[in-house]
């Protein structure tokens, strides 16, 4: 990975955002020249069957600080996140959303904090405007679940808008993890990091792409898996709850026919306890197979991502 003489990268996943890629660059633009560094633009584009392509090729007409990355089918926008991080060739990169929800003038003050010897500065979202009570909900019972089980300190309400140095890349990068959950990756690695608070605004334009409900939910559910073990412990525990509980209710019933108590069966009772803990054994089987199934999709060690072509790279 070659470093040029560029200060600041920036980073942005793209998925079928016709409406915002104009507006998204032009604000990010001005915020970027009156910082007066060298910088590029690194727009990481998914096939979409809008015009998005065509777009960011005659922006980068216009200004030759734009970069095209075009992978050769959907991988995600992790990947596309990943694969704009190991491009860059700043000494500083900021990931950030096209859709303009996380603002782009406050990417100055995040600069600035570097100077004063952090490694790693992320936004945390101080308020959530034009997002559903069910994304919203989503959300805040997510990161909070993730940040209490993670093995490292994920914070809360803090996503992918943030800036980094080109240490952290280069330790980012020596990962090579094929679910790219970043936040989890970025407080892994460590360095001295620190947090500002931000105002999340509505969406330009359209609705999102990449981060509905449920994407937002497989990107969280590999943030669990990929940096906690506690579910599986959470098995083992319940496992010994319930053997312990079952070996009572044995014991309760040697009990009862000591005593001369008349047992009668009851089909109810039965059908509520197989069914119960066969809910159970199925529940723990799930969470076994989720990491078996992370486990698998490393051991294969395929790309995180194909790039087709490039422009202006």
């Amino acid at each position: 990975m070659i470093v040029h003489d560029i200060d600041l990268s920036v980073v942005v996943p793209v998925y079928k955002e016709e409406e915002n890629i104009r507006p998204f660059l032009a604000r990010m633009v001005s915020v970027l020249s009156k910082m007066v560094i060298q910088y590029e633009i690194i727009l990481c584009l998914d096939p979409s069957p809008d015009d998005s392509q065509q777009i960011i090729e005659d922006e980068i007409k216009t200004n030759p600080n734009i970069k095209l990355i075009i992978f050769s089918r959907r991988f995600g926008q992790p990947a596309a996140t990943m694969a704009g991080i190991l491009s860059c060739k700043g000494r500083n990169c900021v990931v950030i959303d096209i859709d303009l929800q996380d603002p782009p003038e406050i990417i100055p003050q995040m600069y600035e904090k570097l100077k004063e010897g952090y490694e790693v500065v992320g936004a945390r979202r101080r308020s959530r405007k034009g997002e559903t009570v069910t994304k919203k909900l989503v959300s805040r019972i997510g990161y909070r679940f993730i940040s209490k089980i993670s093995d490292v300190d994920i914070p809360a309400d803090v996503g992918d808008f943030r800036i980094m140095t080109r240490k952290v890349i280069r330790e980012i990068a020596r990962l090579q993890e094929m679910h790219g959950f970043l936040r989890g990756l970025v407080s892994f690695v460590g360095f001295r990091q620190t947090i500002i608070d931000y105002d999340r605004e509505k969406r330009h334009s359209g609705r999102g792409k990449y981060n509905r409900t449920m994407g937002s939910i497989k990107i969280g559910l590999n943030g669990v898996i990929g940096f906690s073990s506690k579910p599986l412990q959470l098995v083992s525990i319940l496992g010994l709850v319930f053997s312990v509980f079952s070996f009572l209710i044995g014991a309760w019933y040697v009990v009862q026919k000591f005593l001369g108590v008349p047992l009668v069966g009851g089909l109810p009772t039965i059908v509520l306890v197989v069914t119960f803990f066969a809910g159970l054994q199925l529940l723990s089987l799930g969470v076994i197979g989720e990491y078996i199934g992370r486990i698998y999709e490393e051991v294969r060690n395929r790309p995180l991502y194909i790039i087709d072509k490039t422009v202006n790279m």
